[in-house]
């Protein structure tokens, strides 16, 4: 019996000990300095990687068609992106460690399900119960932004953030609509039928109906002794991207709901008649910055 209790014990102390190294590891694979903190998802290893970036889209908004959702939760786009191509001055992207690289932030769309929204000028009791009854738990839908290809689809120019000419971010994306009644599977875009933004810090040229707007490339300040870049109010916009059919919706009943929804926001969208505005704080670094930040920071 004495032995048993022996063994018993060298066994429970051999766990807690792996146990302990094991939280030793995961405490070291986090830790970073306060202002490097945001990189930690950043695959910096990859010694393909060359920068990485973290970016928060603050506010904003997309016009689908003719529905009109402004960015109120912030999305953040996270990764890392390699050296630029001579000829393209585009670098590939690399996915975020988390395999979070674009967060699913759920934006209400106003209006909800039916799409009734009061006139902008009227009063704010009026604006309160057209929330209330049209976009509750069982009216309201939500629009979420997913990447519709994988991160290495992603394409970034550094050169054309700074300069404000030609692509910045270019972003294959989806649109997840959700409400109980539409299931969980409303798609407006797909990984064969993506929306393509085409984001730029400069002037648009978009086809009609729609007019040419601008975006920023924002306020620089360096951090950390110049090892951390900060942009401040940048704008990435492109109003000339076009929108496929939604699909997905209504479960079993689609091929009765899809057309009404398609119908209801103005469904497939040609290029000319839909916006993308996005207001972002964005943070680059080097590859190497955030190592050595890692590495002093045990």
């Amino acid at each position: 019996m004495r032995q048993k209790r022996k063994t018993t014990r060298v066994v429970c102390m051999a766990m807690f000990a792996v146990a302990l190294a094991t939280l030793g590891l995961a405490g070291s694979a986090s830790a970073f300095s306060a202002e490097f903190k945001k990189f930690e998802f950043c695959p910096y290893t990859n010694t393909e990687v060359k920068k990485c970036l973290y970016s928060v889209t603050n506010s904003g908004e997309v016009v689908l068609g003719n529905k009109k959702v402004p960015v109120e939760k912030p999305v953040t786009l996270q990764g890392g992106f390699g050296k630029p191509d001579e000829i393209t001055e585009t670098s590939k992207f690399y996915e975020a460690t988390n395999g979070i690289t674009l967060s699913k932030a759920a934006q209400a769309v106003p209006g909800g399900l039916l799409g009734i929204v009061p006139p902008e000028k009227s009063p704010a009791l009026v604006k309160a119960l057209s929330k209330f009854f049209f976009e509750n738990s069982l009216t309201g839908v939500n629009s979420t932004l997913e990447l519709a290809k994988p991160a290495s689809e992603i394409k970034i120019s550094e050169i054309h953030l700074s300069t404000r000419e030609g692509v910045a971010l270019q972003l294959p994306i989806k649109v997840h609509l959700e409400n109980p009644f539409l299931g969980k599977s409303c798609y407006v875009g797909s990984s064969t039928s993506p929306i393509i933004w085409n984001l730029t810090t400069g002037i648009t040229t978009p086809p009609g109906p729609n007019k040419s707007i601008e975006g920023a490339a924002g306020e620089i300040e360096f951090l950390e002794g110049g090892r951390i870049l900060e942009l401040k109010n940048d704008v990435l916009v492109d109003n000339a991207w076009s929108a496929p059919s939604a699909a997905g919706c209504g479960g079993i009943l689609s091929f009765l709901v899809n057309p009404i929804i398609n119908g209801q926001i103005g469904l497939p969208s040609t290029a000319g008649h839909n916006t993308a505005i996005l207001k972002n704080t964005i943070f680059l670094s080097t590859a190497a910055a955030v190592k050595k930040d890692h590495t002093e920071h045990p």
